[in-house]
């Protein structure tokens, strides 16, 4: 009796992938923020945290995702008891902290491309 392994279909069906909400929701943190919706962009951060504190395959960028939702937290609780009256937290935030928060999000979203890009193969 001869032993073979397991062979992937041409649809890849039976590798599992990072989800494309997670996927998704990295990528519009970067997009929100600039786009002038800093505060929504709790929403996606939140979708990419869980996604990758569930994930166990996305293990790699639980530390940056993670990092990315301290900073927003941080920037949250600053801005309404710091002694500003900027009416949202795009406005709120300077713009060097606006051009991190972008390159943050864009290095999660890269890492989880990363990640997705690894677990199929390609």
């Amino acid at each position: 009796m001869a032993v073979t392994t397991p062979h992937l279909d041409q649809t890849r069906s039976t590798v599992k992938r990072t989800s494309v909400a997670v996927l998704s929701a990295a990528w519009a943190v970067p997009v929100f923020v600039v786009g002038g919706f800093a505060f929504l962009s709790g929403i996606p951060i939140a979708v990419a945290l869980v996604g990758a504190l569930r994930d166990s395959r996305l293990r790699a960028v639980r530390w940056a995702t993670g990092a990315l939702a301290a900073f927003y937290a941080v920037a949250m609780g600053l801005w309404p008891l710091g002694p500003s009256t900027e009416p949202s937290l795009t406005k709120f935030l300077s713009p060097l902290a606006t051009a991190a928060f972008v390159a943050l999000g864009a290095g999660v979203a890269i890492a989880h491309h990363i990640v997705r890009r690894r677990s199929t193969g390609r």
